[in-house]
């Protein structure tokens, strides 16, 4: 028995997504989902009973912040993640290639591995395939991910292919290194840029090597949306349909809806915290910028349809004062909003899978949020 299992429940008529649950030795979660992201074993702002109450199954963490800092050995030592950071549902960990690549200023990238400078205090660091899975054994997350490279955008197409080629080699390097596939799913990832016949070859050769769920990584990195869809579009369709499909760092609503479509079940992202924290607000009606002047006497919720907790205590006029002030419940309330409001959107596509309207509800959506 696989540690994680894929249950697919119904095919959307209209739109051809799909709606299904994942399970994992920590509970289970309805997909299409909306994963907030934990890097450093925290939900920055949100304590585990809130994630709890905004009806969050599964969060993600991050392998290279959490190898820097404490160290998978002292997060070993205290019984691993769960017991950590006290969460007792479900734990994704991504293998740290992102990071490697995108903080460090100085690092060396060859078959073995990456050199690199530590963005904390500039020390010198390894991560290879070997490493990183060794980490993520540490931490014991249910679902732990393949050391793979993310190529920038742009990106030439040699370069590319040999990426790509690369992390099919660390692909099988992670597999063999894995210590608990009775404990922990390994999921692969394809890379390919945004080169269709290397999105296509690299399916081929990640789904070869058999994980027990597939990734795409290296999309949502500067790329056009239309780019991005037509990625999905040519990959999805060689992933198998009986294990999950994780769309790696997408957050915004438009993005959500458009991968939902066309069959992605997981999506995580930093982008509702980060701008939460810096007073940028999603509503049922568009973005709204809670510092603006226009909102110091305007004493309506966040949004009026939205059921979280800061919603349905406090204003517009009320928070922006926080903000105003440097108030930190003002980031906290706004982060809780946002990651309300994603995980409600993630429960509306859900029924709208279930009631075979998807497109109808994207067209809806993207008139009433301003694409």
């Amino acid at each position: 028995m696989l540690p994680v299992r894929y249950e697919h429940i119904k095919t959307c008529k209209q739109s051809g997504a799909r709606l299904g649950r994942v399970h994992t030795p920590h509970g289970s979660f309805d997909t299409p989902v909306f994963m907030p992201v934990g890097t450093q074993a925290t939900v920055k702002g949100m304590s585990p009973n809130e994630l709890k109450e905004i009806g969050a199954n599964i969060i993600l963490s991050n392998t290279y912040h959490l190898f820097l800092r404490p160290g998978q050995e002292l997060v070993r030592e205290a019984g691993g993640l769960h017991k950590f950071m006290n969460w007792d549902r479900s734990i994704l960990t991504d293998s740290g290639g992102f990071q490697v690549f995108s903080l460090s200023d100085i690092r060396d990238i060859k078959e073995e591995g990456v050199t690199f400078r530590s963005h904390i205090d500039g020390s010198k660091k390894f991560m290879s395939p070997e490493v990183s899975i060794g980490v993520q054994n540490d931490l014991g997350a249910d679902i732990i991910m393949c050391f793979d490279e993310c190529t920038p955008y742009p990106c030439d197409y040699d370069y590319a292919k040999k990426s790509m080629e690369m992390t099919t080699r660390w692909a099988k390097r992670c597999k063999e290194a894995h210590a608990r596939p009775d404990e922990q799913a390994l999921f692969g990832i394809v890379q390919g840029s945004t080169y269709a016949d290397l999105r296509i070859e690299s399916a081929k050769q990640i789904t070869e090597l058999d994980f027990p769920g597939y990734a795409i990584g290296g999309l949502s990195v500067g790329e056009p949306g239309n780019i991005m869809n037509e990625m999905l579009e040519i990959t999805v369709p060689y992933l198998p349909k009986d294990k999950p499909r994780y769309l790696m760092g997408v957050g915004s609503p438009d993005y959500l809806i458009d991968g939902s479509i066309r069959g992605i079940d997981m999506f995580d992202c930093v982008l509702p915290t980060r701008i939460g924290r810096n007073g940028t607000i999603f509503t049922s009606k568009g973005r709204v910028i809670i510092r603006d002047a226009k909102y110091a006497r305007d004493f309506s919720p966040m949004d009026e349809n939205c059921d979280c907790y800061a919603c349905k205590n406090f204003t517009r006029a009320y928070i922006r004062h926080l903000f105003k002030c440097g108030e930190m419940l003002g980031l906290r309330l706004a982060t809780w909003h946002n990651l309300r409001f994603l995980i409600n959107l993630m429960k509306d596509v859900r029924e709208a899978i279930k009631e075979d309207r998807l497109l109808d509800f994207r067209k809806e959506a993207f008139e009433r949020l301003g694409y």
